[in-house]
């Protein structure tokens, strides 16, 4: 069972996309995710790349996080984020929009983000191509976080060196068949 953990939709259960193509993450591991971020979410803006169900971005709107924009581009976690948006009573906050990733982040022009997770399907390995967009458009605020939600460590970054020196890690951890690496923002040295 999803649930919002804690904040202005505590208790309020989710819902995840029907089929095979989302892995929501678990429970355990979203947990342990906003225990390591270990900052203030009031007033930040929010980009959840992959939402499958929308939990995390949801999760910090309850938390006090000023908008967050969800997307994905399946049709089932499209209806799955619109339905717990509505369960939770954060629609005013939460964007959500039917899209391919990739696509979001070579054509968005709006304010930059403090929190992003990333948490595509493991096997398409998109981690490393997603940073760098984020890192070249300039989409993330000095001393952003960006959570990633991987199969292994080497997936993070993929062997690119100068994408890796962009980024601070501020934590990295193993939970079940998750690997989670909480990542800060490096453009110019300032932190959260």
């Amino acid at each position: 069972m999803m649930r919002i953990i804690t904040g202005s939709a505590r208790g309020t259960r989710l819902i995840a996309p029907v089929g095979e193509h989302t892995r929501p993450t678990a429970e355990r591991t979203k947990e342990a995710i906003f225990s390591m971020l270990q900052f203030e979410l009031e007033g930040r803006r929010v980009l959840d790349l992959f939402g499958g169900s929308g939990q995390l971005a949801l999760e910090a709107l309850s938390r006090g996080a000023s908008r967050a924009v969800i997307l994905d581009d399946s049709p089932d976690a499209i209806r799955a984020i619109t339905q717990n948006v509505a369960k939770t009573r954060l629609a005013d906050r939460a964007e959500i929009l039917k899209r391919d990733a990739l696509s979001f982040l070579r054509s968005y022009t709006g304010a930059p983000f403090h929190l992003v997770f990333l948490d595509p399907p493991y096997a398409l390995g998109m981690i490393p191509q997603c940073l760098s967009l984020l890192k070249v458009r300039s989409m993330l605020t000095a001393g952003a976080v960006v959570v990633c939600e991987s199969r292994s460590e080497q997936d993070v970054f993929a062997g690119n060196d100068a994408l890796e020196a962009g980024f601070l890690t501020l934590k990295s951890t193993r939970y079940g068949v998750a690997f989670v690496r909480i990542l800060q923002n490096q453009s110019n040295g300032e932190h959260l």
